[in-house]
């Protein structure tokens, strides 16, 4: 459906933006992400409609267990003063150098990012257009290719909770709730 080249997700919704001559905004949910409430996609999306300067934007959760801040899975970020994204890693950041690991969430609050990713379609495109950057390809996390080319991501701090499909036992989860919702 998308070339083999395309690297990310991202890159893939790229592909398919470059068609939409009339989109301003574009919804890149990820497909291991089949649980986002709606209401997560009108937060994302708010942040453009309120700053016609900003390119994209993403939510995040503030982590609530040791379970979630060490699952390399779940990727973390670290937030500026304005609400944008610094990094991404798929460790814990920052490292609490004075704190025992296990005391960190009684220190800082901690976010993790949800697969959910909201571009002006010129950022979209011109973020397929740049090649993968050293950052992107050490974490695996494409979002690292917009922050180390200058460009910011707002983060939008969500309550809302998303299961990720990243291992065999997210599935067994997801197929969980989903028949528990369908009864």
């Amino acid at each position: 459906m998308t070339p083999a080249e395309c690297s990310s997700g991202s890159d893939r919704v790229a592909y398919v933006a470059r068609s939409l001559d009339n989109a301003e905004v574009v919804v890149n949910l990820q497909g291991d992400e089949p649980l986002i409430e709606p209401a997560m996609i009108d937060e994302a999306i708010r942040p453009l409609h309120e700053d016609p300067s900003l390119g994209a934007s993403t939510p995040v959760r503030m982590v609530s267990t040791q379970a979630e801040l060490h699952n390399p899975a779940l990727p973390k970020v670290v937030l500026d003063r304005q609400g944008n994204c610094i990094y991404f890693s798929r460790t814990p950041i920052p490292f609490l150098r004075d704190v025992p690991p296990e005391h960190w969430l009684e220190h800082h609050t901690f976010y993790r990012h949800i697969g959910l990713y909201v571009f002006r379609r010129a950022l979209l495109l011109r973020f397929a257009s740049l090649p993968q950057t050293p950052l992107e390809r050490a974490e695996k996390l494409e979002q690292l290719r917009i922050l180390e080319h200058g460009e910011h991501i707002r983060a939008v701090i969500t309550t809302y909770d998303s299961v990720g499909v990243d291992t065999a036992s997210d599935l067994e989860r997801v197929r969980t709730q989903v028949g528990a919702r369908h009864g």
